[in-house]
């Protein structure tokens, strides 16, 4: 069953490495003022680590076959009986908290960055 967790973590770190890109971009937006763009990539990876935690929640209850890690497990890997389905929303629900806890720490980082910009008087605003 290792391999419904490695094939989870693909999946989910393939999505949250796009929305991390679309972060980093509106950072490089935002690169005329260091303070606020490190401001907006804690905002949004905030957001991001809403959207991984309620998607945590959500994945006990969900049908293994609405998932994309279903599309990638062989015949023989896919959960058939209750208790099999019962741990795939397991394995799912826990990297999806793992990614959130990550985010969230990232978000925090970025936010003592953004707050120490702004302490030494090196926003532009």
């Amino acid at each position: 069953m290792e391999a419904i967790r490695q094939i989870a973590v693909f999946c989910v770190g393939r999505a949250v490495m796009f929305g991390a890109l679309a972060i980093g971009l509106v950072m490089l937006s935002f690169s005329f003022d260091p303070a606020w763009a490190f401001r907006a990539g804690a905002i949004m990876t905030l957001f991001m680590a809403a959207v991984l935690l309620f998607k945590a929640q959500t994945a006990k209850h969900k049908q293994p076959s609405r998932t994309e890690v279903w599309i990638y497990l062989d015949d023989r890997m896919k959960p058939k009986n209750d208790h099999a389905v019962s741990y795939f929303g397991k394995v799912l629900s826990e990297v999806y908290g793992r990614f959130a806890q990550v985010s969230l720490m990232v978000a925090c980082g970025m936010f003592v960055v953004s707050q120490t910009f702004f302490a030494i008087g090196f926003s532009f605003y």
